[in-house]
C-alpha cells in the first residue's frame, strides 16, 4: 500500500482558514462567526472551506486540539529536560502564533483554552515541585502555591498578549524568571 502525500495546498488553506477563525474569535464568539466570513478572511471560496471542515465547530477543535498539542509538546519538554531556554521557547511559540493567543484570552471565548493552558501549566509546576521537593503530588498546601504561581505566570501571558505583545519577549522572560525565583525562594524555606 502506498502511503497518501501530504497536499501541500491542503495545509496551507487549513492553516489560513484556522488563523482567520483564530482572528474572528478574538473579535467576538463563536456562534456569531460564519463560514463565508472565515473564508472570506482566509481568502478562500466557501466551497473549499466545505472541503475541509463540516462546520465552524469542527474547525475550531481541530484549531484547539492543534494548540494544546503543542503547548503540552512544549510542557513535556520542558519536564524532561528543564532548562531556562523554556521560558525562551514558551515566548517564541506565543510571539510566532499571536492570532491564537489573542484568541485564548479573547473576553469572546468561552474561556475554554485558557482554562486548558492554565491547568497545564499548573500540572507540570506541580510535578517538579512534587520531585524537588519530595513531597506527595497531593499535598495540600502545592496545591494551593500551584494554583497561585501558575495564574500568576499565565496573568503575565495574558497581560502581554493583551497589551499586543508591546514588551520585547525578554522583558517577560525575565518577569517570569524573576517570579519563579521568589517562588523557589519560598518553597526551599518551608
Amino acid at each position: 500500500m502506498s502511503e497518501k502525500k501530504i497536499d501541500r495546498r491542503a495545509l496551507k488553506t487549513q492553516k489560513a482558514l484556522k488563523e482567520a477563525l483564530a482572528e474572528l474569535l478574538s473579535e467576538k464568539k463563536i456562534q456569531q462567526i460564519t463560514v463565508q466570513e472565515v473564508a472570506d478572511k482566509a481568502d478562500v471560496h466557501r466551497v473549499t472551506f466545505y472541503k475541509h471542515y463540516c462546520d465552524i465547530y469542527e474547525l475550531y477543535d481541530q484549531l484547539k486540539n492543534e494548540v494544546l498539542s503543542d503547548l503540552g509538546v512544549l510542557l513535556i519538554k520542558f519536564h524532561e529536560n528543564p532548562s531556562k531556554d523554556f521560558g525562551l521557547e514558551l515566548i517564541d511559540y506565543i510571539a510566532a502564533h499571536p492570532k491564537y493567543f489573542k484568541m485564548i484570552f479573547s473576553p469572546h471565548n468561552t474561556g475554554e483554552l485558557r482554562v486548558n493552558f492554565l491547568t497545564m501549566v499548573e500540572g507540570l509546576f506541580r510535578l517538579i515541585q512534587t520531585e524537588k521537593n519530595e513531597v506527595s503530588f497531593k499535598d495540600d498546601k502545592l496545591d494551593y502555591l500551584s494554583a497561585f504561581w501558575s495564574c500568576g505566570c499565565v496573568a503575565v501571558i495574558e497581560k502581554w498578549v493583551q497589551k499586543d505583545f508591546a514588551q520585547s519577549k525578554e522583558f517577560i522572560i525575565k518577569t517570569l524568571s524573576e517570579l519563579d525565583a521568589h517562588m523557589e525562594k519560598y518553597l526551599a524555606v518551608q
